[in-house]
């Protein structure tokens, strides 16, 4: 099967009235109808002063991206990409290659042969014993790293690359060599310009080489890396990926150096972001509290979380609200800002947001002890006795949400 023989349907919402094509930035009038930016902005800077579609007088020329359309024309141009990548391997190898044509096809990697890469991946995907023979093959991660090294810019070669990779890493003991690769530059093109599968598969490979204070520090000093991590958490994106990049970020941020370059990139805008989506599932809103956790243990985290009312009203909505694991990042986020650096606008934002009555009713829940602790520091804080408190609520009247 030829590539150019695949039957793409492009679904008819995904075109832009004006030209036709798939929208790379749809928009939306005030009219309801959506249009490509470039086409769009191009009719009204003609003069036009209506709707191409509908031919309505334009009350306004202000338009807004469509987020959801575009998340979803995102999706369906990650799933043509796979199916024209698995109709390549199958036309490049219907036939597994044996293992002494493996190790011939290793050999051409050094002339950066994507054929041979292709045949490799597929090989390796078949089943673990593949990726145990190539695992035990002398040379066979130094050719790798190799061809990553001089795959330069082309976005095929390097996805293919990090395919690979990512199928080995169980299998790659030492994590050294691909710190002194060219592995950071390979992701952070793949994260630039990859796809929804490549990019996760490029957050996966990030976050095992984060093993050790020293490669957590270079992968931060790496420029522009961090920055595109924290791109990959806007509510825009895969949900795989973002909750990926969360791990990622998790296993890096513990140095101070790390967490201060993070709050830089404007790491906790985009955690507030995602805190205040409703639909988020309950294991991305764990992990964004985590790490806004990690981020508060320094002074810069604090002082942009406590000055920031809708962040922390937003995390007081989930106590109680995702998981248990939740609730106590939550609360020790609340007791660091509130107990013991008792920021007066932390608390007015706290109790604002209905924090008392949502610790009164952590502490009469199934709670670990910890927990119990900090919730009652907090309620010392709001000048609220723990023990009459709760011997005086009306518990029959009051739903605990389950964990």
């Amino acid at each position: 099967m030829r590539r150019d023989d695949l039957c793409i349907t492009i679904p008819n919402f995904f075109r832009c009235p004006i030209s036709l094509d798939v929208m790379k930035s749809p928009v939306s009038l005030c009219t309801g109808v959506t249009y490509d930016r470039t086409s769009i902005q191009r009719w009204l800077d003609s003069g036009n002063n209506t709707c191409p579609a509908t031919m309505q007088v334009l009350q306004s020329k202000e338009f807004v991206p469509n987020r959801n359309l575009q998340r979803l024309i995102q999706i369906w141009s990650d799933s043509v990409a796979r199916r024209q990548h698995d109709a390549e391997l199958a036309a490049n190898s219907v036939v597994l290659p044996s293992h002494d044509q493996v190790k011939v096809l290793v050999k051409q990697l050094d002339n950066n042969s994507f054929s041979a890469l292709t045949k490799i991946v597929r090989f390796a995907r078949e089943s673990e014993e593949n990726r145990e023979f190539l695992a035990r093959m002398d040379g066979f991660l130094n050719a790798v790293f190799d061809f990553m090294r001089n795959a330069e810019s082309d976005i095929k070669l390097i996805e293919q690359v990090v395919h690979i990779l990512d199928l080995m890493l169980s299998k790659i003991s030492e994590k050294k060599p691909l710190m002194e690769s060219n592995c950071l530059s390979t992701i952070l093109v793949i994260l630039q310009r990859g796809s929804s599968d490549s990019q996760i598969q490029s957050v996966q490979l990030l976050e095992s080489l984060a093993v050790d204070g020293e490669s957590k520090l270079k992968i931060a000093q790496k420029e522009g890396l961090l920055l595109e991590l924290v791109k990959s958490l806007s509510k825009e994106k895969d949900p795989r990926l973002i909750e990926a990049s969360l791990s990622c970020l998790i296993s890096i941020a513990m140095p101070k150096r790390v967490k201060a370059k993070l709050i830089q990139s404007r790491t906790i805008p985009e955690l507030k972001i995602l805190l205040s989506e409703p639909n988020m599932t309950p294991s991305i809103i764990e992990k964004s509290l985590k790490l806004l956790e990690t981020l508060s243990s320094c002074k810069e985290g604090r002082v942009e979380i406590w000055h920031d009312t809708i962040l922390l009203q937003a995390i007081v909505q989930k106590v109680l609200k995702a998981s248990s694991k939740a609730t106590e990042h939550a609360v020790t986020i609340l007791w660091i800002v509130c107990y013991l650096f008792r920021d007066e606008k932390a608390l007015e934002a706290v109790v604002s947001g209905n924090g008392m009555t949502k610790i009164l009713l952590l502490i009469q829940s199934n709670c670990s002890p910890a927990v119990r602790q900090m919730s009652a520091d907090l309620l010392k804080i709001f000048g609220v006795n723990s023990k009459p408190c709760l011997s005086s609520y009306d518990t029959k009247t009051t739903h605990i949400m389950p964990f």
